[in-house]
């Protein structure tokens, strides 16, 4: 990525974290995989809630959540996901595989002297968090899966035909935002800041290979010690959020699921942040007792 195409992209990422409502510090956090961005917000001594953004998103995407969870007491750790678009540079080892993957993110944490945390993750970071919380128990506190993909259930196949442009050559901001505008079509709009974002990003980083796996099984799901809240977006096109709702509540009858009305599976986040924001709050709140 040239220092000509980067500037634009960097610089919608920064108008965007510019719009935190409180002060970020930024962490560079170097792994040998390369260096991990982490846009920190909230008291020092909170307790740390580790967010985790969907694929091609960054850490960013948070601006409209991260005020009401640093007010509640909490030590916000946005992680840019290393191998995205962001501030994370793999310039290191390889990850090799989903192992790799969360060997780093255990590295970060080091890192930052963080033991335990709470995770939230939107999309492929919910999946990320809840293979995390499998891999580390004792290091999970609690989890927040958002929309989730490739935990209760896989894609629907009429997304998949729609999103394989994505993965062609010759990426383009249109392609990008092109896909968005029919993902999120009928709910309310994309944020024009975060939609900028995602498509910078998408056209001008490199095109990497995304680690991912499988579906994690029943069994492995009944290993799961964390409190889980798994919040779905009633007009998601990835999948039938009812459907994953029920799928999620077999899988998991101690967790608390919900499918919320009005938004899409890119928009959760953002448009459906006044309930988000609450939910996620007083499950943390909850929880904790």
């Amino acid at each position: 990525m040239s220092a000509h195409t980067a500037a634009p992209f960097f610089a919608a990422y920064d108008a965007l974290l510019a719009r935190w409502p409180l002060p970020v510090e930024p962490l560079t956090v170097r792994t040998a995989h390369g260096t991990t961005r982490v846009n920190a917000c909230g008291p020092r001594d909170g307790r740390p809630l580790v967010l985790l953004h969907g694929g091609g998103a960054t850490s960013t995407t948070w601006f409209a959540n991260v005020g009401a969870w640093a007010a509640a007491g909490h030590r916000v750790l946005a992680v840019d996901l290393i191998g995205d678009p962001g501030r994370s540079v793999h310039d290191g080892a390889a990850l090799g595989g989903v192992p790799g993957l969360l060997g780093w993110l255990d590295a970060v944490l080091d890192e930052l002297g963080v033991h335990e945390a709470d995770f939230c993750g939107h999309s492929y970071g919910a999946w990320i968090a809840l293979e995390y919380a499998l891999h580390a128990p004792r290091r999970t506190g609690r989890l927040a899966l958002l929309d989730p993909t490739q935990c209760f259930a896989g894609f629907r196949p009429g997304y998949l035909l729609r999103v394989l442009p994505l993965f062609l050559p010759r990426r383009t901001a249109a392609r990008a935002r092109s896909y968005l505008d029919w993902e999120t079509a009928g709910t309310p709009p994309l944020d024009a800041g975060w939609r900028e974002v995602y498509a910078l990003g998408y056209a001008d980083f490199p095109a990497s290979r995304v680690v991912t796996g499988p579906q994690p099984t029943p069994d492995r799901l009944r290993t799961l010690t964390a409190p889980t809240l798994v919040l779905l977006a009633e007009h998601s096109r990835t999948h039938d959020a009812h459907r994953v709702a029920d799928a999620a509540r077999r899988a998991l009858p101690d967790a608390t699921v919900a499918v919320l009305p009005g938004v899409a599976h890119n928009n959760l986040p953002t448009a459906g942040a006044d309930e988000v924001n609450r939910r996620l709050t007083e499950f943390l709140a909850a929880v904790r007792g």
